[in-house]
């Protein structure tokens, strides 16, 4: 696999901007903001919009990532954010949680991947089963270690968001399966980033926000249901999910009937003129590019930042244990200093979450970008 040069020409960041903070919230392709303009300006002409335009960009988009990342087409719901889509899941399957069973969480969990199974397990009388930060950095060992029957349900990130920690998703799916237990998938922090196949993990639920690393608009979010859900109750009840959706004449005939696969799932409002033409164009590019040639790319420049990092006394995972996109470091012993404000103030950005400091690039990232911000650490930490 050929790593990717970089790709700043298909973005708008000014060249004295060194980026790696993508975790947080991803820059914007060209393309994506040329088609929300379109998107925007739409809206002043509304005796144009026809209903076939409520659905196109929508069923386009499941296309897309069946294309992507595995599954079927019809499996894909429209959700405006991974809360949305964690909460659809814990809502669906709280009726089959009996008081006692277990639902396994990573200790630090994402809020969106923790508050929805906490109402579930109050409502239910289930429990939250944490799993504590395992001090040899193998969280999948940690996860499959805590498995038992009594878990009913594993509920957790597709790595680590704090520091972009590996987890083995098709071991832990496999072993799931084996005592029955459902897998729901926080993919945020690596869906497009890094490869993941749908057929191989086979969640049960998959949900990631799309304003990291799919490079898509806020308030865009996409969300996998397998198969033996898709007749759950969904958390809304939309018209736009109905079987007589496009007819506008006969909206007043309530339909019982779903439409087919995961779209009973979607948001009612699903921003299909102002959000979805830019997610559209994301998912065409990272199709373009390919997952493998992004993952593959981005390990090269945190490889660099990684060797950068140790010889300055940082404390990183093992190479084993992280993710290629996102890299996540202890601050050497001894430094008092704020790492990320004195970045900041040379336009270098990183984050920081927990005790971990991130550095999340993408494919805009120059090797300028990285000179830079190895230069200004050495000045800083030093």
């Amino acid at each position: 696999m050929a790593i990717l040069q970089s790709q700043r020409h298909l973005f708008d960041i000014p060249e004295d901007v060194a980026y790696f903070n993508c975790a947080y919230n991803s820059p914007q392709l060209n393309a994506s903001r040329d088609r929300l303009r379109l998107g925007a300006d739409s809206k002043s002409h509304p005796w144009e919009r026809m209903p076939d335009d409520f659905f196109r960009d929508a069923e386009t988009i499941r296309g897309l990532a069946s294309a992507i990342f595995g599954g079927d087409a019809d499996g894909y719901a429209i959700v405006p954010a991974a809360s949305y889509g964690l909460s659809t899941a814990a809502r669906a399957i709280e009726p089959r949680l009996r008081p006692g069973d277990g639902i396994l969480v990573m200790e630090e969990e994402f809020p969106s991947n923790y508050l929805p199974w906490q109402r579930a397990a109050r409502e239910s009388g289930a429990e939250i089963v944490v799993v504590p930060t395992p001090a040899h950095g193998d969280w999948t060992r940690a996860i499959l270690e805590r498995l038992n029957k009594a878990v009913r349900v594993v509920a957790v990130s597709s790595c680590h968001w704090t520091n972009g920690a590996y987890l083995d998703l098709e071991g832990i799916g496999k072993a799931c399966r084996g005592i029955d237990s459902l897998f729901a998938i926080d993919a945020t922090q690596s869906l497009a980033a890094m490869p993941l196949s749908i057929d191989a993990v086979q969640p049960d639920f998959l949900v990631a926000a799309g304003y990291k690393w799919l490079l898509c608009p806020y308030g865009f979010s996409l969300a996998y249901v397998s198969p033996r859900w898709r007749d759950a109750r969904p958390l809304e009840e939309t018209w736009m999910a109905r079987d007589n959706a496009e007819d506008f004449t006969s909206l007043v005939k309530y339909s019982n009937t779903y439409l087919p696969g995961a779209r009973r799932f979607d948001v009612g409002e699903k921003c299909t003129a102002t959000i979805l033409p830019g997610a559209v164009a994301a998912l065409e590019q990272i199709r373009q590019w390919g997952v493998p040639a992004i993952a593959e790319s981005l390990a090269a420049i945190n490889a660099r930042i990684a060797g950068h990092l140790e010889q300055l006394g940082f404390r990183l995972p093992s190479p084993s244990q992280r993710c290629p996109h996102m890299l996540g470091a202890r601050l050497p012993d001894g430094f008092t200093g704020n790492l990320v404000a004195e970045l900041k103030m040379k336009n270098i950005f990183i984050s920081q979450r927990g005790n971990a400091l991130r550095f999340a690039p993408h494919l805009h990232v120059t090797d300028r970008d990285i000179d830079r911000l190895l230069e200004s650490l050495d000045r800083i930490v030093q």
